[in-house]
């Protein structure tokens, strides 16, 4: 099975995550099938960059996004 969910990739007390399709069976900070984007939560407002063709292609194949990248998505607009 396949997941859309967010990777953490910022340093200590700064989070950044990357939005990354990833098999269910991988660790957290495993290798990624594709980067679909990224997301800021320190910025006013949140800073949110997803390419939604490719996130919207990966759903159609069966991809699940997970609750917390769901709500990311839907901040990227979709």
């Amino acid at each position: 099975m396949v997941k859309i969910r967010l990777m953490r990739i910022g340093a200590k007390k700064k989070p950044f995550y990357r939005v990354v399709v990833v098999d269910v069976r991988a660790p957290a900070d495993g290798r990624a099938l594709e980067i679909l984007g990224h997301y800021n939560p320190l910025t006013d407002p949140p800073q949110v960059k997803v390419n939604l063709d490719r996130a919207k292609a990966w759903m159609e194949k069966g991809a699940q996004p997970t609750g917390q990248a769901k709500a990311v998505l839907k901040l990227a607009g979709m």
